[in-house]
């Protein structure tokens, strides 16, 4: 590769490092192909770019990128997969899921909405996350719930000062 080539690569994992909210590092070598290929198909249907990247470019590219990326260029060792996705959980999903089937991939380390995740330890955690619209459902449903009580309160109880009414106006 030339010193232009890997300017050009630099600039382009800056600027893909810049418009990614969330970023996951994974290892996938041990991977046949056919399992590869699957990983792939897996991130494709999840709208999950996957991308092989060289570690000493994504380095550079980390310093050069305007975010503060913490300790993640320090898991940049080895073989090293970048993931980005517009929701939080779903590149954490689909490791979860692959790995039933497999050892691999391994999280190294992620970049989610301004938090940084190490270790393969926290794929729990960050499955657990839930996305914006997730936690917009959540509050939603929590402020229509104290308006329905009231409704149907209010219902109930008109049917049964409706009846007591009627009662009382018969005797």
């Amino acid at each position: 590769m030339t010193r232009e080539e890997k300017a050009n690569v630099i600039q382009d994992l800056t600027s893909q490092l810049a418009e990614n909210a969330t970023i996951y590092l994974a290892d996938i070598s041990g991977l046949n192909a056919t399992q590869t290929s699957d990983l792939r198909r897996a991130c494709f249907k999840a709208d999950v770019k996957l991308a092989v990247v060289k570690n000493t470019l994504l380095a550079k590219a980390m310093e050069a990128s305007e975010r503060e990326f913490g300790e993640l260029p320090g898991v940049l060792k080895g073989n090293t997969s970048l993931m980005f996705s517009e929701v939080g959980n779903v590149p954490a999903k689909i490791i979860k899921t692959f790995r039933k089937k497999s050892d691999k991939p391994l999280l190294k380390g992620a970049f989610v909405e301004e938090a940084v995740y190490i270790g393969d330890e926290n794929l729990d955690a960050l499955v657990s996350i839930k996305s914006k619209e997730e936690m917009i459902g959540e509050v939603i449903g929590l402020l229509q719930s104290p308006a329905k009580n009231v409704i149907s309160g209010l219902k109930s109880g008109g049917g049964k000062l409706a009846g007591i009414l009627k009662t009382l106006s018969e005797r």
